[in-house]
């Protein structure tokens, strides 16, 4: 398998899920401005929808959304727990989470940071936002170690890599002791760290 991923973008999900996952992958880093990969590629040659991440799979087929590419890494290694088995009220559960983060939170950050013609005024409803999402994360995480439960799984790779965009977008975390205290836990974790690493970027 190969990723194509971009230093400081949703990339580090998949990442950390293979990790996690002691699965073997290849890795090519994408210019997104210039829409080339780091051998020369075009990249809308790769993925026609011009962002990353993108997984291209053994049998030479294409994920390209982020929630499906962390779900299909996890299945591919059962017993490291990063997925509840598919059909069960626990997948579902999983599904709800991931779902939350890419719609609620991923989206809500993009424009903010992504895109320089942002009005402020689009910039400070986001930025309110976010925090009525960081205090309900805040309120959950008070009575379990992860989204789950007890035990890490594929949608506390996909919250910890959006919610460190904090760091970048001047959000301060201080106000979420509880979504610090997860932060710092999955931050310490080693195939964490690997990945940020992998990816390019500095361990927090």
């Amino acid at each position: 398998m190969k990723l194509y991923y971009a230093t400081g973008t949703c990339s580090l999900s998949p990442r950390i899920v293979a990790f996690e996952a002691g699965l073997p992958l290849d890795a090519e880093k994408v210019d997104i401005g210039a829409h080339k990969t780091e051998t020369g590629a075009d990249y809308f040659s790769v993925n026609p929808k011009g962002y990353v991440p993108a997984l291209r799979l053994d049998d030479g087929s294409l994920l390209t959304e982020g929630v499906a590419m962390v779900q299909y890494l996890a299945d591919r290694a059962p017993q490291s727990g990063l997925a509840p088995a598919a059909g069960t009220p626990a997948r579902y559960r999983l599904q709800e989470w991931l779902t939350f983060i890419s719609s609620e939170l991923h989206k809500v950050f993009s424009p903010w940071l992504f895109s320089a013609a942002t009005p402020e005024a689009t910039k400070a409803m986001a930025k309110s936002m976010i925090g009525k999402r960081f205090a309900m994360l805040d309120q959950h995480l008070a009575g379990h170690a992860y989204l789950m439960g007890d035990k890490f799984t594929a949608a506390d790779a996909y919250c910890f890599t959006i919610v460190d965009w904090s760091r970048y977008a001047d959000i301060d975390l201080e106000p979420y002791a509880h979504l610090r205290a997860f932060m710092a836990r999955v931050a310490a974790r080693p195939k964490v760290k690997e990945a940020m690493r992998a990816e390019g970027m500095q361990t927090v």
